[in-house]
């Protein structure tokens, strides 16, 4: 596909307008100019690996109600059906992309894999043991996730060259990532003060992951934002104050929305500070938290009763109260919601996002524009 686009420059329009109207009426798209998608990242784009961890001791994410809207049975994802990876290589013309624990060792994963894990950090849990004497609950992170992947390159193409080109024709996508370094941090009950002290740490180990890619010869990397997780049911309900000036015009929650935006813009400046550094490579910024916000703002128009209660869970404030599992309620179609489980979206929003990232204006970059 990228040589028809070299050759057809001129009818890249008709391409894109192509484009656009198979997103809206299959659930494969041919759009792809890309071969394959290498993804890494926490459970916001998971396909199955935490499940596959957790195997022996599967966890309500492998029971309904996850999965029952694309799906109709769990697969892995934190979520009711897709999540975002899913529809941007839906759109780009490849199959789902495959967790990669399962065939880690022997997989040749002919349209990428994703290495993304529920829980994952962007830092090593020892830098907070050392650093801030705080025990993070979960194992992984980053440097798990790449020590994975340059295994995996190794074995199904050997060989610098080999790599390069192989990632050459590949799109990356490195995140969301550093949402858990804060979320674990915040529910902990901790000063709220001390994360934006590591803010300049977790935004330069992602920098670091997106020039290791590019020395590995990736040349189209997308990198997204945090949301802002005022808006999120589960912060809502934790951080509840009968402060009427701790809430903004769509009643999230200031001080963790304005957090969110101080990790985004430094992350923004590195993303300039590396393209400044890497002439030939695309590094797109993927802007989540102006895509989530759309639905915020304007819910009626995506068909969200109310953006700010989860569809699984309790009767408590925001639909809290009980974790998302088997015994849990649920409050209606999910697509008349824009939270899932209190935490992540549902199919419907990560839809909304997608579709931002993909066609504009909530990337540097659309998506569908990178070919």
């Amino acid at each position: 596909m990228g040589s028809f686009m070299g050759q057809y420059s001129t009818s890249l329009p008709v391409v894109l307008l192509i484009c656009a109207v198979l997103l809206l009426n299959a659930d494969l798209g041919l759009c792809g100019c890309f071969k394959r998608i290498f993804s890494f990242g926490d459970s916001i784009i998971d396909t199955g690996n935490s499940a596959y961890a957790g195997r022996n001791n599967p966890g309500p994410i492998m029971q309904s109600p996850y999965g029952m809207t694309y799906f109709h049975h769990p697969t892995g994802r934190v979520c009711d059906g897709r999540v975002i990876i899913d529809f941007y290589a839906q759109a780009l013309g490849l199959p789902l992309l495959p967790p990669s624990m399962p065939e880690a060792a022997t997989g040749q994963f002919p349209t990428g894999a994703n290495f993304a894990v529920f829980g994952s950090l962007a830092l090593s849990p020892n830098y907070y043991m050392t650093k801030y004497n705080f025990k993070m609950p979960m194992p992984w992170c980053l440097d798990l996730q790449f020590d994975s992947f340059k295994k995996v390159l190794a074995r199904i193409a050997p060989g610098q060259a080999a790599a390069k080109s192989l990632l050459g024709e590949s799109l990356v996508v490195l995140g969301e990532i550093g949402g858990n370094d804060y979320n674990f941090w915040f529910f902990a009950e901790r000063s709220r003060e001390t994360p934006e002290k590591y803010i300049p740490d977790v935004v330069a180990r992602i920098g670091t992951g997106v020039q290791e890619v590019i020395n590995l010869g990736a040349k189209t990397i997308l990198v997204p934002g945090n949301f802002p997780i005022g808006c999120v049911p589960a912060y809502l309900k934790a951080f509840r104050t009968n402060n009427p000036a701790d809430y903004d015009e769509f009643h999230c929650l200031r001080w963790f929305n304005d957090f969110s935006q101080k990790h985004n813009q430094a992350l923004k400046q590195e993303i300039n500070r590396l393209k400044s550094q890497n002439r030939g490579v695309k590094i797109i910024y993927a802007d989540y938290y102006g895509a989530a916000m759309e639905f915020v703002r304007n819910p009626h128009n995506y068909g969200i009763d109310d953006p700010l209660v989860a569809c699984c869970g309790g009767a408590g404030p925001y639909h809290t109260g009980r974790l998302c599992n088997k015994t849990a309620t649920v409050w209606g179609d999910p697509a008349k919601f824009a939270s899932w489980d209190q935490i992540h979206m549902t199919e419907k929003a990560y839809s909304v996002i997608a579709d931002g990232v993909l066609n504009g204006p909530y990337a540097d970059t659309p998506l569908l524009h990178a070919c």
